[in-house]
């Protein structure tokens, strides 16, 4: 049995069959995804789907998951006059962040689906962990979306908020653990200033980021096997 990670599909439906075929994921495996499945890239949905499917998937609530169950819930009520009287600007608003930053995919497929699929879809959504703790190959490891946003040590993971969580980068600077490495998604890689390895996964100091830009032309989508310390690869076929 072994434990991978992978972070940030963005829709890429194909990239994630060609990385699970390239790590050979076996039924006892355990695979976490990081968040972020939908958005942006062609198939989000789709991807979604695929891991509503697959018994051995843990999944961690990234920020566009939680724009999506914003809007989501909002977008497929039956459109009447007290409906639209209880959208509020801060639904609005939701709406206007969750459009801006890439909802026009996971849009478009989510209205192809018949309203029952569509309702379980968004219950799998909100049963997504915020975090999870994992120990693999000797090793403990923290998993989170984006990072753990005002760290402090002496702080609980339960203590911190869904927006230290889901939306917070981390500071690749600083050691958080000094016997626990911290593995995220959100921030791609090739934005890291001090990354040597743009588009490749970047540690230091017990991060470990692997967020490789998969809806980026020219970046890849990463898993890394924890027992192994292995990195995984596919790249985006799309030339930046």
């Amino acid at each position: 049995m072994s434990t991978y990670v992978i972070s940030d599909i963005h829709g890429q439906y194909d990239l994630f069959l060609s990385l699970l075929d390239l790590i050979d994921l076996k039924d006892d495996d355990v695979l976490y995804i990081l968040g972020d499945v939908l958005d942006r890239g062609p198939h989000p949905v789709k991807t979604m789907l695929k891991l509503m499917e697959m018994p051995n998937v843990i999944c961690i609530a990234g920020n566009h998951e939680l724009m999506a169950i914003e809007c989501l819930d909002v977008l497929t009520q039956e459109i009447t006059e007290a409906s639209i009287e209880k959208l509020d600007r801060e639904t609005l608003d939701n709406i206007l962040n969750w459009q801006y930053n890439g909802s026009r995919t996971t849009l478009m497929e989510f209205r192809e689906l018949d309203r029952e699929t569509q309702h379980e879809m968004m219950e799998f959504i909100k049963d997504f962990d915020l975090y999870a703790e994992v120990t693999a190959g000797g090793r403990d490891y923290v998993l989170v979306h984006a990072g753990l946003g005002n760290f402090s040590p002496e702080k609980e993971l339960w203590e911190y908020s869904l927006h230290e969580l889901i939306w917070t980068r981390p500071d690749y600077n600083e050691q958080y653990y000094p016997d626990k490495y911290v593995v995220t998604g959100h921030t791609p890689t090739r934005f890291i200033e001090e990354n040597p390895r743009p588009d490749r996964i970047f540690r230091n100091k017990n991060h470990i980021a692997i967020d490789c830009g998969a809806n980026i032309p020219g970046g890849r989508l990463a898993a890394i096997c924890l027992d192994t310390d292995e990195e995984f690869y596919v790249d985006n076929p799309e030339k930046g």
